[in-house]
């Protein structure tokens, strides 16, 4: 039997089963996507607009197709600096060719049943790695405070940090000086709204409030700083091909290398976000391979209107789940919002300043370097994941993301070497008269982390599992992890499973009361 639950509203009843909650999680997710949308494309160094229309096929068109119904798709923070780079070396012409053969990369990766390798990615990298990102998006965003540009590296990003401190002269309150104001103050009522506001208006999001403050006291007083530029006309927004010669960044190799690597982190934080989302409501589980091959055609369609690149994302994610969605027709209305509110309300996105979305990046970075992850993997699981960790952040912000990521990837095959006569993991089934029985051999290490999520997914609900241990001599941080997230899954769920084994190896499972 599979794991697999109907989903809410789409088995049966159809797709409008539970409208009334769909569309009010739809508004609420609408208005978390919008400044986000829009400051992560100006951490990208494209303009906004490119953003919303990533919002806007991540909502309509991948909603519609995805493998994780609640999950929304959109521009992502995480790919916030890669595309940067890419487009300050290559230029933003070169990013459209680029993203849709990596959205190609995606569908086949999604068509030959990939999609399971990627949850066998460190969870120590993938933190790293959001981490990493974080702090770039702090120090890149420093600037945008500044109504300056950011530099082309975290390291001369940081440098610069100083003289524009030192540079401020509030007296005269210049432009700078007025851009600065009104970026602190986005972050004061985020921060303050996040920590002060009523249960009853806690679907709330603290960003829209935030530029709202910000573009209200900008328009009250008649404030002379940067605002975004945004097209008169959403049509303009979407930028096809020409001609044949739009596809000849793709002759060059460091091109295609850049489409994997984008097509790589991007899969990577899709399906760990919908890992996250899962985790959240009792509904339907996520069909990794089918939402790969969804996110796939989104980025292809994105690259072919000239758009930023989409991922799944956890934050507008956990918006969609709180604010009780039951069905994926959720995400796909607040991409029709997006495009609503662009098509009929430029002129008021156009009345709100870069500041404030330098303020928004700015809390959204530095909620990304959260040191609870290293924190709980090294009292979980050791020194060297603890390690892996601080490699992978250390080296994405001092030299590039890609570089982070593969050596951090090379670091947990350390976890590997003194197991390697016991590398593959076998997994037994016996079904047994008041139990499943799942008989575990081998080293539990992500090299057969696939295996071991196909056997748990495949049990049903309803129905103890006695997960047997015992023969299983030494298990990596990573199967750790998985295993410990689909103990809580079915322990929220009222199942009474066991688990059994020696005590070395149970010890960073979560098998308390």
């Amino acid at each position: 039997m599979s794991a697999t639950l109907a989903a809410p509203g789409e088995a049966g009843r159809g797709l409008f089963a539970h409208f009334g909650r769909d569309f009010t999680a739809s508004i609420v997710v609408f208005l978390v996507a919008m400044p986000l949308c829009m400051g992560i494309a100006i951490a990208s160094g494209v303009p906004p607009e490119k953003g919303l229309v990533t919002g806007i096929i991540g909502g309509i068109v991948v909603g519609l197709i995805a493998g994780s119904p609640l999950q929304v798709s959109g521009p992502a923070a995480g790919l916030a600096v890669i595309v940067f780079e890419f487009v300050r070396e290559h230029g933003l012409e070169a990013l459209g060719p680029v993203l849709l053969l990596a959205g190609v990369f995606q569908v086949v990766a999604g068509a030959l049943k990939l999609g399971g390798l990627f949850r066998a990615i460190s969870p120590a990298v993938v933190h790293g790695m959001l981490a990493g990102i974080g702090a770039l998006i702090v120090i890149g965003q420093f600037h945008i405070l500044f109504d300056e540009k950011p530099l082309s590296s975290g390291l001369e990003n940081m440098a610069m940090m100083p003289a524009r401190v030192l540079g401020l002269d509030f007296g005269d309150a210049a432009a700078t000086e007025l851009a600065l104001t009104l970026g602190l103050l986005t972050i004061a009522v985020m921060i303050g709204w996040e920590k002060l506001r009523p249960k009853s208006l806690s679907l709330i999001p603290g960003a829209l409030l935030g530029v709202m403050a910000a573009t209200l006291a900008a328009w009250t007083m008649g404030l002379d700083v940067a605002r975004i530029q945004v097209p008169e006309s959403i049509g303009s927004a979407f930028a096809l091909p020409t001609s044949a010669g739009w596809f000849a960044p793709l002759a060059n190799p460091s091109l295609i290398v850049a489409a994997l690597a984008i097509a790589f982190i991007a899969s990577a934080e899709t399906l760990l976000s919908a890992a996250a989302v899962d985790r959240m409501h009792d509904g339907v589980r996520t069909k990794y391979d089918k939402e790969l091959s969804a996110q796939g055609v989104g980025n292809l369609l994105c690259g072919l209107v000239g758009a930023l690149p989409m991922t799944g994302v956890i934050v507008r994610s956990s918006a969609n789940v709180q604010a009780g969605a039951k069905t994926r027709l959720s995400a796909m209305l607040h991409g029709v919002w997006i495009l609503g509110f662009v098509a009929l309300l430029p002129w008021l996105l156009a009345e709100v300043p870069m500041a404030a979305l330098g303020g928004v990046l700015v809390v959204t970075g530095w909620k990304l370097v959260s040191l609870k992850h290293v924190r709980h993997l090294f009292k979980a699981h050791g020194f060297l994941p603890a390690v892996v960790w601080a490699v992978t952040f250390i080296l994405v912000v001092t030299t590039d993301l890609l570089t982070g990521v593969l050596v951090g990837l090379a670091l947990t095959a350390i976890e590997l070497l003194p197991h390697m006569k016991e590398l593959r993991l076998k997994v037994h089934q016996h079904d047994e008269e008041e139990e499943t029985r799942l008989e575990i051999h081998g080293a539990a290490t992500f090299v057969g982390l696939t295996r071991l999520n196909a056997a748990l997914e495949r049990q049903p609900e309803g129905r103890p599992v006695h997960l047997d241990l015992g023969n299983v001599k030494a298990m990596d941080h990573t199967t750790a992890e998985t295993l410990g997230e689909w103990i809580q899954r079915r322990r929220q769920s009222g199942h009474s499973d066991r688990v059994t084994g020696d005590p070395s190896v149970l010890r960073p499972l979560p098998l308390g009361s």
